[in-house]
């Protein structure tokens, strides 16, 4: 073995291996060694505990550090400490008062850096506390920076607290007019909104004298969230940038507000406009194609899902098997569900929700199992209603009574009104009505509008006059304005022939001026554009041609044996007109539509805004019998899948 010897550092090198030189015109550039406070400003950034931080602390008070360079170095020691994961006591925070005390004269700096480390780190009010710590130890020696105002408007809006975001207000304009600083004006604006004062939001607004994207976006935001997309709108369209997040606002205020089609309008124009698409705007448009069932709509989703590179995140994919699930495509949720790489009890309670809601209850029930075991996945409040659900699509009344008592004794889940809800429900439609009752008066919490609801819907299946009574009168005070409330009342004394009765709900619904809303359905052509149809409608382009169509097909299903259910239809009227009336139904529109653009074997896929009614149920399942097609039909409570002369709710629904 060969031994080399250490080269001395003046050795040159041998003519084998001359050295690289520099160009002969260039100098060698001769970089200045990094000053004390870069590098402790790269220590401090870099730290990686909070002991850590306050060792550092320590040398910075040992070093002779210039005066100008310590507060910037406290402040950013602050931020530091404010991003790292920091024990659940007030020490953090009495360190972080301690570091801003140590310098002699208060810094202002310092003093909004202190103030933003409790916002970030504290529970929202203890920002307010301590600012007035502050201003009672300094007073007037202590000069305010606009940044130290923001903490304060950003800590209202964490807490949700108009009164914090009023007080925010106030000292912001008497210590020194800070109010028109529009880094604070943001910060107000956002408060207001974040605490429902739409008002308050836009008087900052408008008073104003510079705005930024920021406001004009806070603004949009402001109004999308309250519901009133009109005024959303128009201040989008006054808006002189357009950034993602006001994109972002209409999208998913449209989605939210039972406006599907304008959401994907607005996401398209999004698109178009050069947007980059992120996971809060792709859920809003996942979330109105769920409403609107639109199968090309979700496929095109999908599709965009994949090339932004969202596809795999597991937000996404759960909003894309409830998406698949609402269009009717259940195998297509089952293909996103298994594909994903990641899962959580989010994407467990969607499927189960979607199983149930499409008849599938034993995969449903199955799944539940599959989850607890061998995905080690605990269940929410929201999978058991998914489960509970699914045992009232199928009656299982002993399954759901055991699930019920499962929730609370082996998971801990504390019952709320939806659950009751879901058990009234399955109780009702059983039949059970009486018994219905009797656990709603028994709740440890207070039943809301949609228990009662649930009970009043089973007493219109079972005919249970005297218990509708008792659900309606609670839901005329908890729900004044539902109309349909009021439709299920009348409708359920109708069937029961108490035609006074009727009468007095009816000249309540007009002394409240309440107005029924129309029945109505959707069916997505080929072309992905959606056909509306309203009941005895007669606006559609080819209105004659289906009502023809419509004829033809009901003298052939009569021939099949097809006798109108004319008690479905609950007005006091001869039974040719109620014959008429039913005729006219929404949804037989849009399936004698489906029929003549899209011809048999192929699937037709509608949604209903209402309970598809006892009649049409029948002549769609007859339909599928002496056609070869699929029909699925979406109505307000589950999925219908019609097929050979069969519904897969069993009659049950």
């Amino acid at each position: 073995m060969v031994h080399l010897a250490p080269c001395h550092p003046r050795a040159r090198f041998t003519a084998q291996h001359p050295p690289p030189r520099p160009p002969t015109d260039l100098p060698l550039p001769l970089l200045p060694p990094p000053s004390l406070t870069a590098l402790l400003l790269a220590a401090v950034a870099s730290s990686p505990s909070f002991p850590h931080l306050r060792h550092l602390h320590g040398l910075l008070v040992r070093l002779p550090i210039p005066p100008p360079s310590l507060p910037l170095l406290l402040c950013r020691l602050l931020r530091r400490l404010a991003a790292l994961p920091l024990p659940p006591t007030r020490a953090p925070l009495r360190y972080a008062v301690a570091v801003f005390s140590s310098l002699s004269t208060p810094d202002p700096f310092l003093a909004a850096a202190l103030l933003r480390f409790a916002h970030l780190t504290q529970p929202p009010l203890e920002t307010f506390r301590l600012f007035s710590c502050l201003r009672r130890a300094h007073g007037s020696e202590l000069p305010l920076l606009p940044f130290a105002f923001s903490p304060l408007a950003k800590s209202a809006a964490a807490a949700r607290s108009l009164p914090a975001a009023a007080a925010a207000h106030a000292v912001s304009i008497f210590l020194g007019g800070f109010h028109k600083h529009r880094f604070v004006e943001n910060s107000l604006i956002g408060a207001y909104v974040a605490c429902g004062d739409v008002g308050a939001a836009r008087k900052v607004f408008d008073e104003m004298t510079a705005k930024d994207v920021i406001s004009w976006t806070s603004i949009v935001v402001a109004y999308s969230r309250s519901g009133d997309m009109g005024s959303a709108e128009d201040v989008f369209a006054l808006c002189p940038v357009k950034d993602v997040v006001a994109w972002t606002a209409m999208v998913t205020g449209y989605a939210q507000n039972a406006m599907p089609v304008k959401a994907l309008e607005a996401f398209e124009r999004m698109a178009a406009a050069g947007m980059a698409i992120d996971e809060v705007s792709l859920t809003g448009a996942i979330s109105a194609c769920a409403q609107l069932g639109a199968v090309r709509r979700a496929a095109w989703i999908h599709e965009i899902a994949e090339q932004s590179g969202l596809g795999k995140n597991v937000v996404v994919g759960s909003g894309m098997v409830d998406m698949y699930a609402k269009c009717g495509l259940i195998d297509e949720a089952c293909r996103v569900f298994e594909g994903m790489q990641e899962k959580n009890v989010y994407s467990y309670s969607s499927m189960i929700a979607g199983l149930a809601s499409h008849g599938r209850v034993n995969d449903a029930i199955a799944l539940f199992k599959d989850m607890v075991r061998r995905a080690d996945v605990e269940p929410n409040h929201v999978t058991f209603i998914g489960v509970l659900t699914a045992c009232s699509h199928a009656g299982m009344v002993k399954e759901g009574r055991c699930y019920f008592a499962q929730m609370k004794d082996r998971y801990g889940i504390l019952p709320s009104a939806d659950h009751y809800a879901c058990m009234v429900d399955l109780l009702g439609r059983a039949g059970l009505v009486i018994e219905a009752l009797d656990l709603v008066k028994s709740m440890t919490v207070a039943p809301h509008g949609g228990v009662w609801g649930a009970l009043l819907g089973a007493c219109r299946i079972h005919g249970n006059a005297e218990v509708a009574k008792v659900a309606a009168e609670h839901l005329f005070k908890l729900e004044p304005e539902g109309i349909g409330n009021y439709i299920l009342l009348s409708n359920t004394l109708a069937s029961a022939g108490e035609w006074d009765e009727v009468s007095k709900v009816r000249k309540l619904m007009r002394n409240r001026r309440l107005k029924k809303d129309p029945a109505v359905s959707w069916f997505e052509g080929r072309d992905g554009f959606v056909h509306q149809f309203f009941a005895g409608d007669n606006t559609h382009p080819r209105t004659h041609e289906i009502n023809k169509a419509l004829l033809d097909l009901v003298a052939k299903l009569k021939l099949a044996g097809y006798v109108p259910i004319l008690s479905s239809v609950v007005y006091n009227v001869s039974e040719e007109e109620k014959e008429r009336l039913l005729m006219g139904h929404s949804e037989k529109l849009a399936l004698v539509f489906g029929l003549l653009t899209l011809g048999s074997r192929s699937s037709i896929r509608i949604v209903k805004n209402l309970r598809i009614c006892e009649d049409c149920h029948l002549f769609i399942r007859l339909v599928s019998k002496v056609q070869p097609v699929e029909i699925i039909v979406r109505d307000n409570m589950r999925f219908h899948h019609f097929k050979d002369g069969e519904c897969s709710c069993g009659g049950f629904w």
